[in-house]
């Protein structure tokens, strides 16, 4: 009996290594689908979460053809059974437009942040919806964190930015 307890324990546990494993595969999947969607760029914020074979799509987009080829791609996916899309597609805006440009110049045009203007997808994302901002992605340390922060306070018409930047470890 003890000998058949250890035996399913151990299958338990290979079956718990070989879904982790799986959700790692969609993770990984989901995450490069989504970067390499063509009009994905710095002025929208796409997010997801993976439990089991399901995909909640998250995050805000300037364009509504963005929001539908996201959900799209991820249905494709092999393993994906559903997909929930809760991507906002932001308002057309004019102000929202200067504001987001602005923010770019100032952002990516600092010496310290020019860097990641160069990488072939920028990690610092400007979500602007009604002149609030938001400031989302991956940055190397907590001094340009703070910098891109202070950046985008500066610029006129900006009512509020909340920066959501993470540090990379």
């Amino acid at each position: 009996m003890k000998r058949i307890l250890v035996l399913f324990s151990g299958l338990l546990g290979i079956a718990a290594a070989w879904q982790s494993a799986g959700q790692a595969r969609l993770q990984r999947e989901v995450r490069h689908e989504l970067v390499m969607l063509p009009y994905y760029n710095v002025f929208d914020n796409l997010a997801f979460k993976v439990e089991g074979a399901n995909v909640t799509l998250l995050g805000q987009v300037t364009r509504p053809t963005l929001k539908t080829d996201a959900e799209r791609v991820i249905r494709k996916i092999e393993g994906v059974e559903k997909v929930d899309n809760q991507i906002e597609v932001l308002p057309l805006s004019p102000a929202d437009d200067r504001i987001r440009f602005a923010i770019h110049r100032a952002v990516y045009g600092h010496s310290s942040l020019n860097r990641y203007g160069h990488m072939a997808v920028p990690p610092i994302h400007i979500v602007v919806k009604n002149g609030n901002v938001a400031l989302e992605g991956v940055v190397g340390n907590q001094a340009d964190s703070n910098i891109a922060g202070l950046q985008a306070k500066g610029v006129p018409g900006v009512f509020s930015v909340t920066n959501n930047l993470r540090v990379e470890k």
